[in-house]
């Protein structure tokens, strides 16, 4: 069915369902194992390789390049259809997704071509940036690229490097012998690079984000890029990975409801009817979830729309006109957050009202859209969003691009 037949609405430009429809059976494959995956924490390691092969890493390489030629809002929608099989699989892409994107900004012709074409054969990249301990939020990374007996070595250690288990290879935060933030491209199977399946959080928990070390791994310099020239929208996209999450959290949380409801036989001797199916108190709050859905999805899209305008202001030759897309996309990718985690934290919850005791039992595995949004609504603490979107509002401030985490510099 397409998403105007399901009541999502249109998908982004007429071709849209030409795009998703060969997806779509790998997704709803992943979704059938979903709950399963969950309950035996067995990682997603099929589901990725199939994405893989059916060329879901590129989907936004241009047609040219092996690619799919999706639009910002249609590689969003994409997400938002993944999520709703299974949230911990585009988590685990995220960084695969974000470094497509800066190949795709990119004005190094090599590089570009060296890397569309990496792309292009199915091979994608996990992330490692953020490192623990209490260094200060704005230091230089301790991961370092440096020279060793005469050739280029990387080392350090990371935390949250979501996706690398999976990937072939790794894009790496550091500082260089200058002390300038770069980063680095590094083969999974590398000497001396070592991921570890040690992420402990509650929620996402097939994601594989955990640690990685990384001794004397040898460096190309081809694959050494300087911060400054990443794409400049990317804090807005990462962000707008994890909405098209939970948006399709939403998604699932409908589903999952609606057929427990129909299914279920088990009534009280004050509902307002004999089955939940049939009971209007029961119908609001599955309404109430699907509308919660309905609208983060249409939120997300929504913000991808100043992505895209973003990525097309970067080709412009515009410095003043790329920097107002960057400023917007950021603002709105902000506006969007504070709402679509609200919407599928409450949808997460209200499912429970509409079915009975039973449904907490971990067999169900209903528990898990709550712990997975709750955790992807950690991340980049909404809190500050709204003090941010505020300061613009009334003083025009621009919103920060870029944020890091460590001990407070006093």
């Amino acid at each position: 069915m397409t998403q105007i037949e399901n009541a999502w609405g249109a998908g982004p430009g007429d071709d849209y369902e030409g795009l998703a429809a060969p997806f779509r059976p790998i997704f709803a494959d992943i979704a059938a194992r979903a709950t399963e995956r969950d309950l035996e924490r067995d990682l997603p390691h099929e589901a990725i390789r199939r994405l893989k092969e059916a060329g879901f890493g590129a989907t936004r390489l241009p047609v040219a390049d092996g690619g799919k030629g999706a639009s910002l809002p249609q590689f969003f929608n994409l997400l938002i259809e993944l999520s709703e099989a299974d949230s911990n699989i585009t988590q685990a892409l995220r960084g695969h997704f974000g470094f497509t994107e800066d190949i795709l900004n990119t004005k190094d012709s090599e590089r570009r071509d060296l890397w569309a074409g990496r792309i292009a054969r199915g091979e994608i990249t996990g992330n490692a940036w953020s490192e623990i301990g209490t260094g200060a939020a704005l230091d230089r990374f301790a991961t370092n690229v440096a020279e060793k007996d005469g050739r280029l070595v990387l080392n350090g250690a990371k935390y949250y490097t979501t996706g690398s288990f999976f990937a072939d290879w790794i894009d790496v935060g550091a500082s260089n012998a200058d002390g300038e933030g770069i980063s680095v491209a590094v083969r999974r199977e590398a000497e001396g690079v070592e991921v570890i399946d040690d992420w402990d959080g509650f929620g996402q928990t097939l994601t594989a984000s955990g640690t990685t070390t990384f001794r004397d791994v040898a460096v190309q310099p081809e694959d050494i890029v300087i911060d400054d020239e990443r794409f400049k929208y990317s804090a807005a996209f990462y962000q707008l990975v994890h909405l098209a999450t939970l948006a399709g959290i939403g998604r699932a949380i409908t589903a999952d409801v609606a057929k427990a409801v129909a299914e279920r036989r088990r009534t009280y001797t004050h509902a307002a009817a004999a089955r939940s199916s049939q009971d209007p108190q029961v119908l609001q709050v599955v309404g109430r979830i699907r509308a919660a859905a309905y609208a983060a999805s249409a939120i997300t899209l929504q913000a991808a729309g100043s992505l895209q305008r973003a990525y097309e202001a970067h080709f412009i030759d515009d410095p003043d006109a790329e920097e107002k897309a960057n400023a917007i996309a950021e603002l709105e990718a902000a506006q969007a957050q504070t709402v679509v985690s609200d919407l599928i934290l409450e949808a997460s919850t209200l499912l429970f009202d509409a079915l009975g005791a039973s449904a907490t039992k971990k067999p169900a595995g209903l528990d898990r859209h709550w712990r997975n949004a709750r955790t992807l609504a950690s991340h980049n603490p909404r809190i500050y969003k709204h003090r941010i979107i505020g300061d613009f509002a009334v003083n025009g401030t621009p919103p920060p691009y870029q944020w890091r985490i460590g001990a407070s510099a006093g």
